[in-house]
């Protein structure tokens, strides 16, 4: 669940979550110099905070996710985990 998220903020992501191998993953994991030949873990692409979403509102179109590397300002986030809000 959400609450167990200790990461950071709960994402919301554009798509859902994708192999880091995933030729649109791939690509924008080059642009930002990161090796993906040995990461397995799934990542969210164009990724917002949900608390970001609406105004008071929780609502998030893609599944929401946990992840563990957020520092890409949205762009990308590694090693995500689908949550239930």
């Amino acid at each position: 669940p959400a609450s167990q998220c200790n990461t950071g903020p709960v994402q919301c992501c554009k798509s859902p979550p994708r192999l880091a191998g995933a030729p649109d993953a791939q690509a924008l994991l080059g642009l930002l110099n990161l090796d993906v030949s040995d990461i397995t873990a799934l990542v969210g692409l164009t990724c917002v905070p949900i608390t970001l979403i609406g105004i008071g509102g929780n609502s998030c179109t893609a599944q929401p996710v946990c992840c563990q590397n957020n520092n890409f300002n949205g762009l990308i986030a590694i090693g995500c985990v689908p949550v239930s809000l």
